[in-house]
């Protein structure tokens, strides 16, 4: 007898015309904290958060903030790292449940896509909390402002988030808090969305072409 995992699929908006201009678009700007970053073995999930963009727009209060019981012990440099005590997960809830509440909040959006600095760690983090649920999660719409920063400045090499948004001119919200990250990339993404457009990329398919890991070898 085969066991079969179920798939569980981010809820983005799938039917967006590739010629809907970037004005348009609706993005979930998000980050996650874990427990240390081997989150395929040892590592949780603590805390999701996010922010809703409209095109250019940074919709600061439209957010989602969860805590998540990672079911193990908080490393003491995370707690001093991240502020998230013991106390704070105590009555949290367990990751896929964190997980489809943040699923829901992406869904009432209507987003196109998920936006993230270096967001594949962020999505592989919900991925192995997914998996520990017996599911398996579908590859949603990711784009990554390193990527993005990568076309406009591509003699730049730092992975830095606040580094990034001193450069740019952007807001800085608290680091190392999820929403708080989130709204420092989703300020910093508004931005290098404005200079991608007026390098002349108007659309959401030009966003998917140049946004992708592959663009780098494009120039502008």
């Amino acid at each position: 007898m085969f066991w079969l995992k179920k798939s569980m699929s981010c809820p983005l908006d799938d039917n967006l015309p590739l010629s809907t201009p970037i004005e348009e678009l609706s993005f979930t700007i998000f980050d996650t904290e874990t427990t240390g970053f081997q989150v395929a073995t040892t590592d949780r999930l603590l805390e999701i958060g996010a922010v809703q963009m409209k095109g250019f727009e940074v919709l600061e209060k439209n957010t989602f903030q969860t805590f998540v019981k990672p079911n193990r012990d908080i490393p003491k440099i995370i707690t001093e790292l991240t502020g998230i005590t013991e106390e704070k997960v105590k009555a949290a809830p367990e990751s896929i449940d964190a997980i489809t509440a943040y699923f829901d909040f992406i869904e009432q959006n209507k987003s196109a896509a998920l936006v993230g600095h270096y967001v594949a760690f962020d999505e592989m983090v919900l991925r192995h909390e997914i998996r520990r649920a017996k599911q398996v999660l579908k590859k949603p719409k990711l784009i990554d402002t390193l990527n993005v920063i990568g076309l406009l400045s591509p003699s730049w090499d730092m992975r830095d988030l606040e580094r990034y948004a001193m450069a740019f001119g952007t807001r800085i919200y608290p680091r190392h808090s999820a929403l708080g990250d989130a709204l420092t990339t989703a300020y910093l993404f508004s931005e290098l969305l404005q200079q991608f457009v007026d390098r002349g990329y108007k659309t959401w398919g030009d966003l998917l072409l140049y946004s992708d890991v592959e663009s780098r070898s494009h120039s502008f």
